[in-house]
């Protein structure tokens, strides 16, 4: 298992070059109709069903099918050869074996309450303590003007927001046993949604349904507390490769996992082509997530 850096390939330039205009093709390249099945995270998955659509105006003759199993799931699902390409929103682990992988995108992971709550920002260190149980009622926690007791929603270990806001918030520990685990993403969200004592973790994409609201975030107690904008998402990759701290603190790029051995070349055009293009920026950024290699 390793990073691998997708380079366009001359397909991938030819439509990054069109901004977003399908160009005519080879014959022998659009004759035979190709299915690529991939799968992993419901977070990501209003971003890659976009960007399918997109690269399928480009290129009629190439279709999708994905299963929002869960990013984890969907790395073992590459490792066991039922799926052709994985999307984790978490950094693939050393439990990925044979498989190579490259960043897509900037995302985020939020935590989401319901609108009945008063809060409008929150702290890692009081988001840990709602998870692990240590607060299990609104009036620990300043600002809900709730006093009820706290209903916490999240994910199970098989997609990649459970493993990013593990590490992220807890610390590397296990939520606690009055979590309730969703299949899904947009599960989460309309749990949350329907809740006036919820909360629950979130990606990016579904965190603004309606009846739910996506919290600021301070890394401490008493800290600056940023929202999951853009300019903050941004911030945050800016001040990493400058080996700071800044930003919206729950930013994570997502992932494609792929399998070792032989290449499977119309799958490395399209993710060069997410990767690169600036006709796929703006598929991203629609989509709500934001570019970060599209130029």
């Amino acid at each position: 298992m390793k990073i691998n850096r997708l380079v366009p390939s001359a397909v991938a330039l030819t439509i990054a070059a069109a901004s977003g205009t399908a160009l005519a093709l080879p014959a022998a390249a659009s004759a035979k109709s190709v299915t690529l099945v991939g799968s992993g995270s419901s977070a990501a998955e209003a971003y890659i069903e976009d960007l399918f659509a997109a690269y399928h105006k480009l290129h009629p003759s190439i279709n999708f099918v994905y299963t929002a199993d869960g990013g984890n799931a969907g790395v073992t699902d590459v490792q066991d050869g039922r799926s052709e390409f994985a999307i984790q929103t978490s950094q693939p682990s050393a439990s990925a074996g044979h498989t190579t992988w490259d960043q897509l995108f900037l995302d985020a992971l939020t935590i989401d309450v319901n609108k009945a709550n008063h809060l409008k920002k929150i702290s890692i260190p009081t988001t840990r303590n709602i998870f692990l149980g240590i607060d299990t009622n609104w009036s620990s926690v300043k600002g809900s003007g709730l006093s009820t007791t706290i209903d916490p929603y999240g994910r199970n270990s098989t997609a990649g927001l459970y493993t990013i806001f593990s590490k992220a918030v807890l610390n590397g520990a296990t939520q606690s046993s009055n979590v309730a685990q969703e299949a899904s993403d947009g599960l989460v969200a309309s749990r949350v949604a329907s809740d006036r004592n919820g909360i629950g973790y979130i990606g990016l994409a579904n965190s603004k349904k309606a009846g739910i609201r996506a919290l600021k975030i301070s890394r401490k107690n008493g800290g600056t507390a940023l929202a999951p904008s853009a300019a903050n998402i941004r911030l945050w990759a800016k001040d990493q490769k400058k080996h700071k701290t800044g930003g919206y603190a729950l930013t994570h790029f997502d992932w494609v996992v792929l399998p070792t051995g032989k290449k499977n070349k119309t799958v490395d055009d399209f993710f060069s082509w997410v990767i690169h293009s600036k006709a796929a920026g703006r598929v991203i950024t629609k989509s709500g997530a934001v570019p970060y290699f599209n130029k």
